[in-house]
């Protein structure tokens, strides 16, 4: 076997060597050996480790490919994470200031989609083995909340009900305040026989809500989160945030930049995580593509109490953004895009008078981007705080405060609905 040292990580956490040769499971100075195969190594051996190298917290991690990073401390992991960062902002030539980043707990995510999968002696369940197609049984994972573990007995009923042993079920479970809420992909066709049982099953397990291939099969209550003083029915299979203290940080970050805002534009709302936390201080109008979010996010408003105005409203943002006579109307902006970023409303921003904007991005590639748009039109980027709610994985959020530089005051007349 050749040895090769490892020289660092990509972005998808593989150790990379010179070639470049991807190393899974490598870090940063090790020396390995290995047998290449096309840009792989395989047979990875450990000659001389990393002092930066730890004992993976979870028996699965060799064999599971839910986390890529787990024979990795914590510290190195953090720092890896905000030099992701920098270099995504290195590359327009801007310097923020990154602070240190801040990771989740283990055992905190409040939604995971595992794999069900019928057997000879009845089901199993679990996620993708590392680079196969294999389901790997997971029940000691060190990843997801608790109440999703106990949901795993919920997917094996699931699999023997409504699949074939050549198929797996795709199986969403999200931690809600009244139970699961199950979401399940790539089952049978629904007809009478197997709607009776998956209801049936509903009821008995204690599922908050079963959807099936998209359709609400049952629902026992509404499965609700807490936004701030609103709790918010959110649609099946919408976008959450993965784990609470995920969602409770960014938050808390965005109320530090808007402050004392008036009225707050809130785009790509989904379904409240922000507009509703806001509205216990200022005026907010909420702006989302999917129609059933800001259903969703409106009737959380209307059903809470002591929140300021909010308006939601579906607006495409892509096709549509908001143009600089509506934006000037706010005293601030929060952006939180997917992963393409906010190229078409930021191109609007530059030209309004907004002071203030929190972005909030799950790809610093599109965050930098936009933030070389934000600064060259006169906005200063004051501080980027990385936030890690996919531990152990290569995966990083972040949000950023944007300040305009010698910022107009904006119209003071605002009319809510």
């Amino acid at each position: 076997m050749t040895e090769y040292q490892i020289i660092r990580l990509g972005h998808q956490g593989d150790g990379i060597a010179e070639g470049p040769l991807f190393a899974p499971m490598t870090l940063p100075g090790e020396v390995v050996t290995g047998r290449p195969d096309g840009d792989m190594l395989k047979d990875v051996r450990i000659q001389t480790p990393s002092s930066d190298r730890v004992s993976a917290p979870c028996r699965h991690f060799k064999s599971c490919g839910g986390c890529q990073l787990q024979h990795a401390s914590d510290e190195f992991v953090a720092t890896w994470k905000a030099d992701i960062v920098g270099r995504a902002f290195a590359a327009h030539g801007i310097e923020p200031d990154i602070r240190p980043t801040l990771t989740s707990p283990a055992q905190s995510r409040q939604r995971a989609t595992v794999a069900a999968k019928r057997t000879k002696s009845g089901a199993m369940v679990g996620f993708h083995g590392r680079a196969s197609g294999t389901i790997i049984e997971v029940p000691d994972c060190q990843l997801i909340d608790p109440k999703i573990k106990a949901g795993f007995p919920i997917a094996e009923e699931l699999a023997v009900i409504g699949t074939s042993r050549k198929a797996a079920l795709a199986v969403s479970l999200t931690v809600s305040e009244d139970g699961l809420d199950a979401s399940v992909q790539g089952g049978k066709p629904l007809d009478g026989p197997l709607r009776s049982e998956l209801a049936q099953l509903c009821d008995r397990s204690g599922l908050a809500r079963l959807t099936w291939d998209g359709e609400t099969i049952a629902m026992r209550t509404p499965p609700r989160q807490s936004f701030g003083a609103a709790k918010v029915a959110v649609p099946a299979g919408a976008f959450l945030q993965a784990t609470a203290h995920g969602a409770e940080t960014l938050q808390n970050l965005v109320s530090d930049i808007v402050g004392k805002s008036k009225r707050v534009a809130d785009l790509f709302a989904g379904s409240g995580t922000f507009s509703l936390p806001l509205a216990e201080t200022s005026e907010v109008h909420a702006f989302e593509g999917d129609k059933a979010m800001i259903d969703a996010l409106d009737q959380g408003w209307r059903l809470a109490v002591g929140l300021k105005p909010v308006v939601s409203e579906t607006r495409d943002l892509f096709r549509r953004p908001l143009l600089p006579d509506e934006l000037d109307k706010f005293d601030a902006v929060v952006l939180d895009p997917p992963r393409a970023g906010a190229s078409a409303q930021v191109a609007e921003l530059v030209k309004s008078i907004v002071p203030i904007i929190a972005y909030i991005s799950c790809n610093p590639i599109t965050f930098a981007r936009d933030a070389a748009v934000l600064q060259e039109a006169g906005y200063e980027l004051e501080w980027v705080q990385p936030v890690d709610q996919f531990r152990w994985s290569s995966h990083v959020e972040l949000i950023g405060s944007f300040k305009r530089l010698g910022a107009k005051a904006a119209p003071k007349k605002l009319t809510i609905g």
